[in-house]
Protein backbone atom coordinates (compact mmCIF):
# COMPACT_ATOMS: atom_id res chain seq x y z
CA UNK A 1 0.00 0.00 0.00
CA UNK A 2 2.76 2.33 0.79
CA UNK A 3 4.55 1.51 -2.46
CA UNK A 4 1.11 2.35 -4.20
CA UNK A 5 0.65 5.77 -2.63
CA UNK A 6 3.94 6.79 -3.25
CA UNK A 7 3.81 5.91 -6.83
CA UNK A 8 0.60 8.10 -6.84
CA UNK A 9 2.10 10.96 -4.94
CA UNK A 10 5.39 11.47 -7.45
CA UNK A 11 2.92 11.07 -10.41
CA UNK A 12 5.25 7.86 -12.07
CA UNK A 13 1.47 6.06 -12.25
CA UNK A 14 -0.68 8.36 -13.84
CA UNK A 15 2.00 8.77 -16.36
CA UNK A 16 2.62 5.12 -16.96
CA UNK A 17 -1.06 4.40 -17.17
CA UNK A 18 -1.69 7.58 -19.82
CA UNK A 19 1.16 6.06 -21.45
CA UNK A 20 -0.47 2.94 -21.67
CA UNK A 21 -3.40 4.68 -22.92
CA UNK A 22 -1.81 6.24 -25.61
CA UNK A 23 0.09 3.18 -26.93
CA UNK A 24 -3.43 1.24 -26.64
CA UNK A 25 -4.65 3.09 -29.96
CA UNK A 26 -3.73 1.59 -33.07
CA UNK A 27 -1.82 4.13 -35.48
CA UNK A 28 -4.16 3.27 -38.29
CA UNK A 29 -7.27 4.69 -35.91
CA UNK A 30 -5.44 7.62 -35.32
CA UNK A 31 -4.48 8.16 -38.65
CA UNK A 32 -8.22 7.08 -40.25
CA UNK A 33 -9.80 9.89 -37.48
CA UNK A 34 -7.07 12.68 -38.69
CA UNK A 35 -8.80 12.45 -42.24
CA UNK A 36 -11.87 12.43 -40.98
CA UNK A 37 -12.12 15.67 -39.63
CA UNK A 38 -9.82 16.71 -42.29
CA UNK A 39 -12.34 15.96 -44.81
CA UNK A 40 -15.48 16.99 -42.60
CA UNK A 41 -13.06 20.20 -42.70
CA UNK A 42 -12.97 20.85 -46.51
CA UNK A 43 -16.94 20.39 -46.55
CA UNK A 44 -17.47 22.92 -44.74
CA UNK A 45 -14.83 25.40 -46.73
CA UNK A 46 -16.57 23.59 -50.14
CA UNK A 47 -19.25 26.01 -50.12
CA UNK A 48 -16.96 29.35 -49.57
CA UNK A 49 -14.01 28.14 -52.29
CA UNK A 50 -16.76 27.84 -54.94
CA UNK A 51 -18.28 31.36 -53.84
CA UNK A 52 -15.28 32.87 -54.09
CA UNK A 53 -14.04 30.34 -57.39
CA UNK A 54 -17.15 31.15 -59.14
CA UNK A 55 -17.83 34.96 -57.79
CA UNK A 56 -14.19 36.44 -57.90
CA UNK A 57 -11.58 34.12 -59.59
CA UNK A 58 -13.89 33.27 -62.99
CA UNK A 59 -15.10 36.93 -63.39
CA UNK A 60 -11.36 37.93 -62.97
CA UNK A 61 -9.69 35.17 -65.73
CA UNK A 62 -12.64 36.05 -67.70
CA UNK A 63 -11.79 39.87 -67.78
CA UNK A 64 -8.32 39.13 -68.52
CA UNK A 65 -9.37 37.06 -71.33
CA UNK A 66 -11.57 39.68 -72.81
CA UNK A 67 -8.47 42.48 -72.46
CA UNK A 68 -7.10 40.52 -75.22
CA UNK A 69 -9.81 40.46 -77.09
CA UNK A 70 -12.14 42.14 -79.38
CA UNK A 71 -16.01 42.00 -78.31
CA UNK A 72 -19.40 43.35 -78.85
CA UNK A 73 -21.26 40.99 -77.07
CA UNK A 74 -22.95 39.61 -79.94
CA UNK A 75 -20.10 38.35 -81.89
CA UNK A 76 -17.47 35.65 -80.78
CA UNK A 77 -14.59 37.14 -79.50
CA UNK A 78 -11.73 37.97 -81.73
CA UNK A 79 -8.24 37.88 -80.16
CA UNK A 80 -6.03 40.66 -81.14
CA UNK A 81 -3.21 40.62 -78.26
CA UNK A 82 -2.51 44.01 -77.07
CA UNK A 83 -4.20 46.52 -79.43
CA UNK A 84 -6.72 47.38 -76.66
CA UNK A 85 -3.54 48.55 -74.73
CA UNK A 86 -1.92 49.81 -77.57
CA UNK A 87 -5.26 51.94 -78.09
CA UNK A 88 -5.31 52.78 -74.46
CA UNK A 89 -2.21 54.35 -74.07
CA UNK A 90 -1.65 55.37 -77.82
CA UNK A 91 -4.68 56.33 -79.74
CA UNK A 92 -7.38 57.01 -77.05
CA UNK A 93 -6.85 60.92 -76.08
CA UNK A 94 -9.76 60.47 -73.40
CA UNK A 95 -8.10 57.70 -71.37
CA UNK A 96 -5.41 60.95 -70.59
CA UNK A 97 -8.49 62.62 -69.86
CA UNK A 98 -10.42 60.71 -67.43
CA UNK A 99 -6.74 59.93 -65.78
CA UNK A 100 -6.39 63.59 -65.21
CA UNK A 101 -9.80 64.20 -63.78
CA UNK A 102 -10.15 60.79 -61.77
CA UNK A 103 -6.26 61.99 -60.24
CA UNK A 104 -7.74 65.26 -59.45
CA UNK A 105 -10.95 63.64 -58.26
CA UNK A 106 -8.70 61.34 -56.09
CA UNK A 107 -6.37 64.25 -54.30
CA UNK A 108 -10.10 66.94 -54.12
CA UNK A 109 -11.37 63.95 -52.11
CA UNK A 110 -8.99 62.30 -50.56
CA UNK A 111 -7.71 65.05 -48.31
CA UNK A 112 -10.67 66.80 -46.71
CA UNK A 113 -12.25 63.02 -46.18
CA UNK A 114 -9.28 62.13 -43.88
CA UNK A 115 -8.98 65.42 -42.28
CA UNK A 116 -12.62 65.70 -41.48
CA UNK A 117 -12.50 62.05 -40.84
CA UNK A 118 -10.04 62.65 -38.17
CA UNK A 119 -11.65 65.34 -36.34
CA UNK A 120 -15.18 64.07 -36.18
CA UNK A 121 -13.72 61.18 -34.55
CA UNK A 122 -11.95 63.09 -32.21
CA UNK A 123 -14.94 65.21 -31.63
CA UNK A 124 -17.08 61.79 -30.56
CA UNK A 125 -14.27 60.32 -29.30
CA UNK A 126 -15.56 61.87 -25.87
CA UNK A 127 -17.57 60.78 -22.75
CA UNK A 128 -20.74 63.30 -23.17
CA UNK A 129 -24.39 63.15 -22.41
CA UNK A 130 -25.71 62.81 -25.87
CA UNK A 131 -22.63 61.70 -27.44
CA UNK A 132 -24.94 58.85 -28.91
CA UNK A 133 -27.08 60.83 -30.66
CA UNK A 134 -24.13 62.78 -32.48
CA UNK A 135 -22.47 59.52 -33.21
CA UNK A 136 -25.50 58.44 -34.75
CA UNK A 137 -26.42 61.49 -36.89
CA UNK A 138 -22.48 61.83 -38.54
CA UNK A 139 -22.63 58.35 -39.81
CA UNK A 140 -26.19 58.46 -41.20
CA UNK A 141 -24.59 58.99 -44.63
CA UNK A 142 -23.04 55.73 -44.61
CA UNK A 143 -26.25 53.71 -44.91
CA UNK A 144 -27.41 56.13 -47.20
CA UNK A 145 -27.90 55.29 -51.09
CA UNK A 146 -25.27 56.66 -53.26
CA UNK A 147 -27.72 57.00 -56.00
CA UNK A 148 -30.54 58.08 -53.93
CA UNK A 149 -28.23 60.74 -52.21
CA UNK A 150 -26.39 61.91 -55.11
CA UNK A 151 -29.93 62.89 -56.84
CA UNK A 152 -31.06 65.02 -53.55
CA UNK A 153 -27.38 66.85 -54.10
CA UNK A 154 -28.13 67.42 -58.24
CA UNK A 155 -31.34 69.12 -56.71
CA UNK A 156 -28.96 71.10 -53.90
CA UNK A 157 -26.39 72.02 -56.80
CA UNK A 158 -29.14 73.31 -59.13
CA UNK A 159 -28.06 76.50 -60.82
CA UNK A 160 -31.88 77.97 -60.21
CA UNK A 161 -33.29 77.28 -57.14
CA UNK A 162 -30.57 75.13 -55.47
CA UNK A 163 -30.33 75.47 -51.97
CA UNK A 164 -26.55 76.47 -52.03
CA UNK A 165 -26.88 79.62 -54.68
CA UNK A 166 -30.24 80.35 -52.47
CA UNK A 167 -28.12 80.65 -49.12
CA UNK A 168 -25.62 82.62 -51.50
CA UNK A 169 -27.93 85.02 -52.76
CA UNK A 170 -28.63 85.50 -49.07
CA UNK A 171 -25.51 87.56 -48.70
CA UNK A 172 -25.38 88.80 -52.18
CA UNK A 173 -23.32 86.59 -53.87
CA UNK A 174 -24.68 85.73 -57.61
CA UNK A 175 -25.66 82.24 -58.31
CA UNK A 176 -22.83 79.84 -58.93
CA UNK A 177 -22.88 77.28 -61.89
CA UNK A 178 -21.87 73.85 -59.86
CA UNK A 179 -22.83 71.74 -62.14
CA UNK A 180 -23.08 73.75 -65.57
CA UNK A 181 -19.13 74.79 -65.29
CA UNK A 182 -16.40 71.61 -66.26
CA UNK A 183 -14.08 73.00 -63.01
CA UNK A 184 -16.82 73.59 -60.63
CA UNK A 185 -18.74 70.31 -61.79
CA UNK A 186 -15.72 68.23 -60.52
CA UNK A 187 -15.63 70.32 -57.17
CA UNK A 188 -19.02 69.06 -56.62
CA UNK A 189 -18.90 65.90 -57.20
CA UNK A 190 -15.71 66.15 -54.86
CA UNK A 191 -17.94 67.14 -52.04
CA UNK A 192 -20.87 64.89 -52.29
CA UNK A 193 -17.91 62.10 -52.18
CA UNK A 194 -16.14 63.42 -49.37
CA UNK A 195 -19.58 63.93 -47.80
CA UNK A 196 -20.48 59.89 -48.05
CA UNK A 197 -17.26 58.77 -47.28
CA UNK A 198 -16.54 61.01 -43.98
CA UNK A 199 -18.82 58.53 -41.93
CA UNK A 200 -16.80 55.59 -43.01
CA UNK A 201 -13.72 56.90 -42.13
CA UNK A 202 -14.83 58.16 -38.96
CA UNK A 203 -15.92 54.86 -38.12
CA UNK A 204 -12.67 53.40 -38.37
CA UNK A 205 -10.70 56.41 -36.69
CA UNK A 206 -12.93 56.63 -34.05
CA UNK A 207 -12.48 52.45 -33.40
CA UNK A 208 -8.87 52.98 -33.25
CA UNK A 209 -9.01 55.91 -30.81
CA UNK A 210 -11.23 54.45 -28.37
CA UNK A 211 -8.66 51.51 -28.74
CA UNK A 212 -5.93 53.90 -27.19
CA UNK A 213 -5.03 53.20 -23.04
CA UNK A 214 -6.48 55.95 -20.71
CA UNK A 215 -3.65 55.44 -18.90
CA UNK A 216 -1.09 57.05 -21.50
CA UNK A 217 -3.24 60.51 -21.90
CA UNK A 218 -3.74 60.53 -18.22
CA UNK A 219 0.13 60.33 -17.89
CA UNK A 220 0.35 62.69 -20.36
CA UNK A 221 -2.12 65.71 -18.74
CA UNK A 222 0.44 64.75 -15.49
CA UNK A 223 3.20 65.94 -17.44
CA UNK A 224 1.27 69.10 -18.56
CA UNK A 225 0.48 68.05 -21.95
CA UNK A 226 -2.34 70.19 -23.81
CA UNK A 227 -5.12 67.98 -25.75
CA UNK A 228 -3.46 69.51 -29.18
CA UNK A 229 -0.15 67.94 -28.05
CA UNK A 230 -2.12 64.65 -26.56
CA UNK A 231 -3.45 63.94 -29.75
CA UNK A 232 -0.07 64.47 -32.16
CA UNK A 233 1.93 62.51 -30.03
CA UNK A 234 -0.15 59.67 -28.58
CA UNK A 235 -3.44 59.63 -30.95
CA UNK A 236 -1.58 60.26 -33.89
CA UNK A 237 1.22 57.85 -33.86
CA UNK A 238 -1.01 54.72 -31.93
CA UNK A 239 -3.62 54.59 -35.00
CA UNK A 240 -1.28 55.11 -37.80
CA UNK A 241 -2.87 51.57 -39.24
CA UNK A 242 -6.08 52.51 -39.22
CA UNK A 243 -4.88 55.49 -40.53
CA UNK A 244 -3.33 54.28 -43.68
CA UNK A 245 -5.90 51.80 -44.20
CA UNK A 246 -8.38 54.84 -44.05
CA UNK A 247 -6.24 56.44 -46.89
CA UNK A 248 -5.88 53.31 -48.81
CA UNK A 249 -9.80 52.51 -48.96
CA UNK A 250 -10.30 56.22 -49.76
CA UNK A 251 -8.25 56.27 -53.18
CA UNK A 252 -9.59 52.92 -54.01
CA UNK A 253 -13.07 54.11 -54.06
CA UNK A 254 -12.43 57.67 -55.78
CA UNK A 255 -10.57 55.85 -58.37
CA UNK A 256 -13.10 53.23 -58.67
CA UNK A 257 -15.72 56.27 -58.66
CA UNK A 258 -19.10 55.72 -60.99
CA UNK A 259 -22.29 56.02 -59.47
CA UNK A 260 -22.29 58.93 -57.90
CA UNK A 261 -21.03 60.88 -60.86
CA UNK A 262 -23.56 59.19 -63.32
CA UNK A 263 -26.24 60.31 -60.79
CA UNK A 264 -24.84 64.00 -60.42
CA UNK A 265 -23.36 64.95 -64.36
CA UNK A 266 -24.52 61.70 -66.13
CA UNK A 267 -23.21 58.74 -67.74
CA UNK A 268 -20.92 61.19 -70.31
CA UNK A 269 -19.01 62.70 -68.19
CA UNK A 270 -20.41 65.96 -68.26
CA UNK A 271 -20.51 69.04 -69.15
CA UNK A 272 -18.29 69.24 -71.56
CA UNK A 273 -15.03 66.53 -70.10
CA UNK A 274 -15.32 68.02 -66.59
CA UNK A 275 -16.10 64.63 -64.60
CA UNK A 276 -15.23 62.46 -67.37
CA UNK A 277 -13.37 59.74 -65.05
CA UNK A 278 -11.99 56.40 -65.47
CA UNK A 279 -15.19 54.89 -64.34
CA UNK A 280 -17.59 56.64 -66.93
CA UNK A 281 -15.39 55.53 -69.59
CA UNK A 282 -15.08 51.65 -68.19
CA UNK A 283 -18.81 51.41 -68.56
CA UNK A 284 -19.51 54.00 -71.88
CA UNK A 285 -17.57 51.64 -73.23
CA UNK A 286 -18.86 48.84 -72.06
CA UNK A 287 -22.43 49.16 -72.11
CA UNK A 288 -22.39 52.09 -74.54
CA UNK A 289 -19.91 51.77 -77.26
CA UNK A 290 -20.26 47.67 -76.66
CA UNK A 291 -16.35 47.20 -76.76
CA UNK A 292 -16.59 44.88 -73.73
CA UNK A 293 -12.59 43.96 -74.79
CA UNK A 294 -11.55 47.65 -74.38
CA UNK A 295 -13.33 48.05 -71.78
CA UNK A 296 -11.82 44.97 -69.83
CA UNK A 297 -8.07 46.50 -71.15
CA UNK A 298 -8.98 49.38 -68.87
CA UNK A 299 -10.46 47.58 -66.32
CA UNK A 300 -7.01 46.17 -65.71
CA UNK A 301 -5.05 49.25 -66.19
CA UNK A 302 -7.33 50.78 -63.22
CA UNK A 303 -6.18 47.56 -61.23
CA UNK A 304 -2.84 47.80 -61.67
CA UNK A 305 -3.31 51.55 -60.83
CA UNK A 306 -4.41 50.67 -57.82
CA UNK A 307 -2.14 48.16 -56.54
CA UNK A 308 0.57 50.44 -56.95
CA UNK A 309 -0.42 53.03 -55.29
CA UNK A 310 -2.04 50.39 -52.26
CA UNK A 311 1.49 48.95 -52.25
CA UNK A 312 3.39 51.90 -51.91
CA UNK A 313 0.60 53.86 -49.45
CA UNK A 314 1.58 50.01 -47.01
CA UNK A 315 5.16 50.68 -47.63
CA UNK A 316 5.32 54.24 -46.58
CA UNK A 317 2.90 53.32 -43.78
CA UNK A 318 5.22 50.20 -42.55
CA UNK A 319 8.34 52.59 -42.75
CA UNK A 320 6.51 55.12 -40.47
CA UNK A 321 5.97 52.56 -37.48
CA UNK A 322 9.70 51.30 -37.73
CA UNK A 323 10.74 54.56 -37.49
CA UNK A 324 8.26 55.10 -35.02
Amino acid sequence: MSTLRDRLSSGTWLQQTSSTAIHRVPPGKRGRSAQRRERAGWVFVAPNLAAVAVLLLFPLGFSLYLSFHAWDLFSPPRFVGLANYRRLFVGDPLFFIALRNTAVFTALTLVPTVLIGLGVAATLNRKLAGIGIFRTIAFLPLVASTVAMAVVWRFIFSSDDGLFNIVLGWVGIDPVPWLIDPDLALVSLSIVTVWKGVPFATVILLAAMQGVPETLYEAAKIDGAGALRRFRSITMPLIRGPLSFVFVITIINSVQAFDQAYALTGGNGGPETGTYLLGIMLFQNAFSFYEVGYAAALAWVIFAILLVVTLLQLRFARREEVEL
